[in-house]
C-alpha cells in the first residue's frame, strides 16, 4: 500500500496527475478499504496536444478582394479556390482565408486561428477535448475532420491535421 501512495505521490510531483487527480484516486482507495480499486480508478493522464504551426486564420472584410490583392501583390501570398466571396492565400505551410464579412458595415476582424497539430488523431484529439469539457464542434471542411473550441477569452480556436500541398 506504502508504494503504491509513493508511486501516485511521484506522479502527482512529476505532473503526471493533476492535484484533483490525485486526491480522486486517494479518496476512492480509502472508500474501498484497499490498493487495488484506487489504482483501477487511475484516470488516464492527459494527453498534451502539440501545435506545430499556424494552419490557416480567417480575415472577414467588407472587400475580400481588396484584401487578396494586397496579399498576393504585397508578400507573394499565392491566390487559390477564389470563389468570388472569399479566397486562400497560401504562404509556407500556412493558409490566410480572406473572405466577405456576413456583418455589413462591420469592422475587419478575425473569425478564427486553426493550428496544426502534431500525431493528428482526430478521435484522440476528441476524447482529449471532451474530457477536458471544451465541447468541441466538428468541422468537415477541407475533406478532413478539425475541431473548433472556445479558448478562455472565448476567441474561437480550431485544431487540425497538416494542410494538404
Amino acid at each position: 500500500m506504502e508504494q503504491i501512495i509513493d508511486s501516485l505521490l511521484n506522479d502527482f510531483e512529476r505532473g503526471k496527475m493533476s492535484r484533483r487527480q490525485l486526491v480522486q484516486v486517494l479518496a476512492v482507495g480509502a472508500l474501498a478499504g484497499s490498493a487495488a480499486p484506487a489504482m483501477a480508478a487511475v484516470p488516464a493522464a492527459p494527453r498534451k496536444l502539440k501545435a506545430l504551426s499556424v494552419n490557416h486564420f480567417v480575415l472577414a472584410v467588407p472587400d475580400y478582394t481588396k484584401t487578396r490583392d494586397f496579399y498576393s501583390d504585397l508578400l507573394g501570398m499565392k491566390v487559390s479556390e477564389d470563389t468570388g466571396k472569399q479566397c486562400y492565400l497560401r504562404f509556407g505551410d500556412t493558409l490566410l482565408t480572406a473572405r466577405n464579412s456576413s456583418q455589413p458595415d462591420a469592422k475587419p476582424y478575425v473569425t478564427h486561428v486553426c493550428y496544426t497539430l502534431d500525431k493528428w488523431d482526430a478521435d484522440a484529439v476528441e476524447a482529449e477535448l471532451n474530457r477536458r469539457g471544451l465541447a468541441p464542434r466538428t468541422d468537415m471542411g477541407g475533406g478532413s475532420k478539425s475541431f473548433h473550441i472556445k479558448d478562455p477569452d472565448g476567441f474561437d480556436l480550431q485544431v487540425a491535421s497538416p494542410l494538404k500541398k
